[in-house]
């Protein structure tokens, strides 16, 4: 080995509110000997991130452009808008985009869903990030439209949020570099799809396993009744030439008497 050569790793980018966590465990269980580095990074800068190499494989938020990225759709979030707990959508269970008609609704710039008409009336200035916005809604001046993780992400404890039933949904997904689709990358596609560790497309540790469950297995012998059934081929049970294959002397009868 010489001095250039690294030992194998793993990078794993995630944008906000997507939480790794479950999926970086099994994977040290299955792969205790390649690390896996997490790298955080924005919804926008995510695509690019994987594109430059920067990590091995990401979950990203959809829509973004896929040009020389193959991604996996995995789920879809909630819909949420984030206000005071005094204010009035918290009295009530879910809220449509017209009853935020009158609100000033904040539409940061690093929003992540697609709307063809936002709802509420617009602030004078859009804040930089989501994390500003929520300051900002609890200090009363709007509200927000996120997805629900976001919201769980950035919650405090004076602000409560509420499902809107027709705005746009946030969808997430695992991406990689097209033409690096290496074998930790599918060791970690089979993770997140759920894949088990003998499964016939989970490449780790699986073949050996095989190998040595079989080894194990002692041979069977053959049964008595067959290894001893030909003898030279001739079949079991025939008489074979011989003394003992000699036919038997005809019996005498009883001699008959003369008239």
């Amino acid at each position: 080995m010489t001095g250039s050569e690294s030992s194998p790793s793993f990078r794993l980018a995630y944008v906000p509110g997507v939480t790794p966590a479950k999926w970086v465990r099994i994977w040290n269980e299955r792969l205790p000997d390649i690390p896996l580095t997490l790298l955080p990074v924005s919804a926008d800068e995510a695509p690019g991130v994987l594109r430059a190499g920067g990590a091995d494989a990401g979950f990203v938020r959809l829509p973004f452009d896929r040009t020389d990225l193959s991604a996996i759709p995995l789920y879809t979030e909630t819909t949420v808008v984030v206000a005071p707990k005094d204010h009035v959508v918290a009295a009530v269970d879910e809220v449509s985009c017209e009853d935020l008609a009158d609100e000033i609704v904040f539409h940061p710039l690093d929003e992540t869903l697609e709307w063809e008409r936002r709802p509420g009336r617009a602030a004078h200035e859009r804040p930089a990030t989501t994390e500003d916005a929520v300051e900002l809604v609890a200090a009363g001046v709007g509200l927000l439209v996120v997805p629900q993780s976001l919201a769980r992400l950035y919650h405090r404890k004076d602000l409560t949020y509420r499902p809107v039933t027709d705005a746009p949904e946030s969808r997430v997904a695992l991406s990689w570099p097209e033409h690096e689709t290496t074998d930790l990358v599918e060791d970690f596609i089979g993770i997140v799809r759920g894949r088990t560790v003998n499964s016939s497309r989970g490449r780790a540790q699986a073949p050996a396993k095989k190998q040595a469950k079989a080894a194990a297995q002692p041979r069977r012998k053959p049964a008595a009744g067959k290894a001893g059934s030909k003898s030279g081929g001739r079949t079991a049970g025939k008489p074979q030439r011989g003394a003992a294959a000699r036919p038997k002397p005809a019996k005498r009868g009883k001699p008959r008497r003369r008239s």
